[in-house]
């Protein structure tokens, strides 16, 4: 009796050395560099009406952006977009950024990730000569949706360019990123 629960407790203590360990490694992997591209369809409050005079337009513009998403950590990420709004234009008004900048989760949930960034470029439109720094705090939510594919469930920017009179354009977009490494 006494050898067999010997026996017994040896191969508890065994099989919970065993499976400690098979959970141990995976944690211990460091993270690898991940480089999401995507699309993205955004609608924006240009914050002018023509006229040149920084009001609310009664139109919102609509138009398409690209980004690429550089995860170097967990807590080191870049963001880069442009984004170009050419579409339900008022008084033939449109707008163009380009930006780069910081994203940082906040965490993940059930494939869920909310983020911040502050993002920093330049922007244009068809009112302005040449084209104006800008600047644009943020946030969202990205969705894992595989392995491979991210969908971009919100993204709210506020932007303030350098421009007289100076506009805070503020919208929304959503889109859908692919991994490439």
């Amino acid at each position: 009796m006494k050898r067999s629960i010997v026996v017994f407790c040896s191969l508890m203590l065994a099989v919970l050395a065993v499976s400690a360990h098979a959970q141990v490694a995976p944690s211990a992997a460091s993270h690898r560099t991940e480089i999401y591209a995507g699309g993205e369809v955004s609608f924006f409050q240009p914050d002018y009406a023509g006229q040149g005079i920084a009001q609310s337009s009664p139109q919102k513009l609509i138009g398409i952006g690209a980004y690429v998403d550089a995860d170097f950590t967990r807590w080191i990420q870049i963001e880069a977009e442009g984004r170009w709004l050419h579409w339900n234009q008022y008084a033939n008004i449109d707008e163009n950024t380009y930006m780069i900048g910081p994203k940082v989760p906040v965490g993940t949930f059930k494939n869920f990730t909310p983020y911040g960034k502050f993002l920093f470029g330049w922007s244009s439109a068809d009112f302005l000569t040449g084209r104006a720094t800008a600047w644009a705090y943020g946030g969202g939510v990205d969705y894992q949706l595989s392995r491979k594919i991210s969908v971009r469930c919100f993204d709210f920017e506020y932007q303030q360019w350098r421009v007289t009179p100076a506009l805070h354009p503020y919208g929304g977009s959503v889109g859908l990123s692919y991994r490439i490494f």
